[in-house]
């Protein structure tokens, strides 16, 4: 469906107060970080330290972004992007990566970030093409993707005594 000046300022708000956004390139969806700047949210990955990219979100191709709501997480609008990739050093990089710079968290380098990010990361634009999604109908879950982190002890086995005293005591 054509986006109405309705629709797409559904998608820019939208965008621009969730802090996570779902892409899906040509494989599964993930939850990326972004800013929105511009008319269209900016998205950092696939270095070091950074957030993976989903497969396919190369310079040119589509993709399909779903916005959630920030205080329920439920599904607000879906859009269609096409992905820009931006050249480091550019005047659109150096733009896009003062803004995100400002919403990166928990950076190791952080007075280094944007040398690394120029260096070993992608910054992808993801433009509204003015085509917003209907809703899917029924559950999006899926199982989770596979990752090496884990836990790194087993809990204690006092731990369920302790926890029972203290609801007791309260």
């Amino acid at each position: 469906m054509t986006q109405t000046p309705l629709a797409r300022a559904l998608v820019e708000e939208a965008t621009k107060k969730s802090g996570l956004i779902w892409v899906r390139g040509t494989g599964a969806a993930q939850a990326l970080w972004h800013v929105w700047h511009g008319s269209a949210a900016h998205v950092v990955g696939d270095g070091p330290g950074e957030q993976p990219l989903p497969e396919g979100l190369t310079d040119g191709a589509t993709a399909g972004v779903t916005v959630r709501s920030k205080d329920k997480g439920g599904r607000l609008v879906g859009w269609s992007a096409r992905v820009v990739e931006l050249e480091p050093g550019s005047e659109a990089w150096t733009e896009a990566v003062a803004e995100l710079k400002g919403k990166r968290l928990n950076a190791p380098d952080a007075e280094r970030m944007t040398e690394r990010w120029a260096r070993e990361c992608r910054v992808l634009r993801l433009e509204p093409t003015g085509v917003t999604a209907e809703p899917p109908q029924g559950s999006l879950a899926a199982p989770p993707l596979p990752t090496p982190a884990t836990t790194r002890h087993a809990a204690p086995a006092a731990l369920p005594k302790l926890l029972l005293r203290r609801k007791k005591r309260g």
